[in-house]
C-alpha cells in the first residue's frame, strides 16, 4: 500500500497532475486526494486548478464537468463504468422533450447529470447551492426541476415554490429505512439524525439536520459532542471521523437487511490500483463533445458565479 501511494505521488508530481476525490470515495483515495469535496467544491477545484492533468475521483458526470470547465486539460477518471444512478434516471433525449414541452420554464438541473442534459439547462446547482440559486429567481418564475424529486420536493418544501419536477432519484438515497432509523433513534435517543435532501421526504421529517454532504459535515464539525445516525453514503464518514475523532457516527442502514450502512457501488469502483494505472496510462480519458460542452457550460459557469456571489 505504501508503495501503492508513493508511486501515485511520483507520478502526480512528474505529470504536473491534481487528484480530486469525492467525499463518497474509499478513504485510502480520500487521504491520497489534493483536494477532498462535495460536487460544488470539485468543479470549483477544476475551474481554477493550473495542473495540466486532472483526475477526477468520483463518478463520471464529474469528470465531464471537469472536462467541460477545463476543455484544454486531460481530464482522467480511474474507471470509465463509475456511473450514477439519479444521472441515468434522466436520458438526455426525454428531459429535452420534456423541457420541449413546457416552453417558459426556466430549467434549473442537479449537478448529478450527464452533459447533454446540461447542455438544455439554464443553470446548474449542487445540494449546497440549490436553495440559494432557486431563490435567486422571482417567486412566480415557472421553474422545471431536474433529476431529482427527493431534492426538488425538499426545495420546494423550503421555499414556497411549486417547480415542475423530473421524476428520477438517487439509488442510494432512496434506500434509507424508515423502520430501521426509528429503531435506531427509540434505541439511542440522544442521538441526531443528519440527513441528505436526496432522501425520501419520510426520512427528512425524521432528520434533525438536512443538508448537503459539505453542510453535514460541517455541522458535526461545528458540534462534535453529539452522537450522530448519518442519512447519505456512508465515505461520508470517512471524512467525518477524521475531523471529529471522539465523535460517534452510526450510518444509517439501508432496506437491505444484509448491509449495516448505504454505499454506491458506482463510487466504490475507483481504487487505489486504478488511480495508479490511470495516472501511468493517462487513460481512462473523459471526452465530451465540443458542441455539447459549449452550450453545458454556460450554466455550470453560472452556478460558479451565483455561488461566489452568494459566498457558497
Amino acid at each position: 500500500m505504501n508503495e501503492l501511494i508513493k508511486a501515485i505521488n511520483e507520478l502526480k508530481k512528474e505529470k504536473n497532475a491534481i487528484i480530486l476525490g469525492h467525499y463518497y470515495q474509499k478513504g485510502e483515495i480520500q487521504d491520497i486526494a489534493d483536494y477532498v469535496g462535495d460536487s460544488l467544491a470539485l468543479a470549483q477545484w477544476a475551474a481554477k486548478t493550473e495542473a495540466d492533468i486532472i483526475v477526477m475521483c468520483g463518478v463520471h458526470f464529474m469528470g465531464e464537468t471537469a472536462k467541460i470547465l477545463c476543455p484544454n486539460k486531460k481530464v482522467l477518471v480511474p474507471d470509465l463504468e463509475a456511473g450514477c444512478s439519479l444521472a441515468d434516471s434522466c436520458p438526455a433525449d426525454q428531459f429535452a422533450q420534456f423541457v420541449k414541452d413546457h416552453p417558459g420554464y426556466t430549467v434549473i438541473s442537479y449537478v448529478n447529470t450527464t452533459a447533454a442534459v446540461k447542455a438544455v439547462t439554464d443553470v446548474v446547482v449542487t445540494s449546497t447551492n440549490a436553495r440559494q440559486i432557486v431563490e435567486s429567481f422571482p417567486k412566480d418564475e415557472k421553474i422545471i426541476f431536474g433529476p431529482d424529486r427527493n431534492l426538488g420536493n425538499y426545495i420546494n418544501s423550503i421555499t414556497n415554490r411549486n417547480m415542475l419536477l423530473w421524476d428520477g432519484a438517487c439509488h442510494v438515497h432512496e434506500q434509507f429505512s424508515v423502520e430501521k432509523i426509528v429503531e435506531l433513534k427509540a434505541a439511542h435517543p440522544e442521538v441526531l439524525v443528519l440527513a441528505h435532501p436526496e432522501c425520501k421526504s419520510v426520512v427528512l421529517k425524521l432528520a434533525d439536520v438536512v443538508g448537503s454532504t459539505a453542510a453535514l459535515l460541517k455541522y458535526a464539525v461545528n458540534h462534535p459532542e453529539n452522537t450522530y445516525i448519518v442519512a447519505t453514503e456512508s465515505g461520508i464518514l470517512h471524512e467525518m471521523q477524521k475531523k471529529c475523532p471522539q465523535t460517534t457516527f452510526i450510518p444509517a442502514p439501508p432496506n437491505d437487511s444484509t448491509c449495516a450502512c448505504n454505499e454506491c457501488s458506482f463510487m466504490r469502483l475507483n481504487t487505489l490500483e486504478k488511480l495508479y494505472e490511470c495516472l501511468k496510462n493517462e487513460s481512462p480519458e473523459i471526452t465530451v463533445d465540443p458542441e455539447i460542452a459549449q452550450k453545458a457550460v454556460k450554466p455550470i459557469r453560472k452556478m460558479l458565479e451565483i455561488s461566489s456571489k452568494l459566498g457558497l
